[in-house]
């Protein structure tokens, strides 16, 4: 006899999500009721994950709850400054559905010290975890935690430093703005949480991209205010 494992449904996998989100960062779950205050209905743009090149953690390994329940992938980017390699995936027939980027640094890149450093980390991983279907969700998994791992990481590539604090979950929500009715802009929408004490990223701007380039975004800072 065997047992029939149905994977989880994609409302299933963005509510323990966004429930794992908002209880870390409190700030969201604000926004998210301030939108809801003006009357606005608040879609999910995509969701964002991070990890490694390892074949033990990479994209294909993350993706699966999301293929599982019916996602598919459309793009593969390539940020060679970073060094990342990134896919991004969504639901056919579900056009307001979030999409998922999935993004990897690509440890060939660096130097043979960081790359060992990061197979110890990744080394110490029980196989039962690497082997969940909701690694996603799993959070801080590098424990315990080193500062001096830390801060060796962080020479090399700050993204990896907060892979091992923060590991696997949501790296960030978003706010589709084109699906607003009271805002019509991302810069209507800057300072309609300005107004409220939140505070934006401003490096490069506090609006990064362009209409030409069919793509603008902001982003609130940790904590928010």
């Amino acid at each position: 006899m065997y047992k029939t494992i149905h994977p989880m449904k994609a409302a299933t996998i963005f509510e323990k999500l966004w429930i794992q989100y908002s209880s870390e960062n409190p700030s969201a779950g604000v926004i998210f009721d301030l939108f809801r205050r003006e009357g606005e209905n608040v879609v999910n743009d995509h969701v964002a994950f991070r990890t490694f090149d390892d074949p033990r953690v990479g994209i294909d390994v993350l993706a699966r709850p999301f293929l599982q329940a019916g996602y598919v992938p459309r793009n593969d980017y390539s940020f060679q400054e970073k060094k990342l390699r990134a896919r991004h995936f969504e639901m056919p027939g579900s056009p307001d559905a979030p999409r998922v980027f999935i993004s990897e640094l690509l440890l060939g890149e660096f130097p043979a010290e960081f790359r060992e450093l990061v197979t110890e980390q990744l080394d110490k991983l029980p196989a039962s975890l690497l082997a969940s279907k909701e690694l996603i969700l799993k959070g801080t998994v590098f424990q315990p935690l080193h500062f001096s791992v830390y801060e060796r990481l962080r020479e090399h590539s700050e993204y990896a430093a907060w892979l091992y604090a923060f590991g696997y979950r949501a790296n960030h929500f978003t706010v589709n703005v084109n699906h607003l009715e009271k805002f019509t802009t991302i810069r209507e929408v800057n300072e309609f949480l300005k107004k409220k004490g939140f505070r934006l990223n401003s490096s490069g701007g506090e609006v990064k991209g362009s209409p030409e380039a069919l793509l603008e975004q902001s982003s609130t800072l940790v904590n928010g205010k």
